[in-house]
């Protein structure tokens, strides 16, 4: 089961470098994140893992 809703803060495991992103919408699997260095991604989490942030800081990310 995902556990996403509108507003979290996640990174995405494997592209860190994206930053930081904040959940757009909750579709089933597909999430949509709008990330700091990359922008708004469609993310299927069936083949890719997002990570909660229990908040967004600007020097480094606070993880659940």
């Amino acid at each position: 089961m995902h556990d996403f809703s509108l507003g979290d803060f996640v990174i995405l495991k494997g592209a860190e470098d994206w930053g930081i992103g904040q959940v757009q919408s909750v579709i089933g699997n597909r999430v949509t994140v709008n990330f700091d260095h990359a922008g708004k991604q469609l993310i299927n989490t069936d083949n890719v893992k997002l990570v909660h942030v229990a908040e967004k800081t600007d020097q480094n990310p606070v993880f659940d």
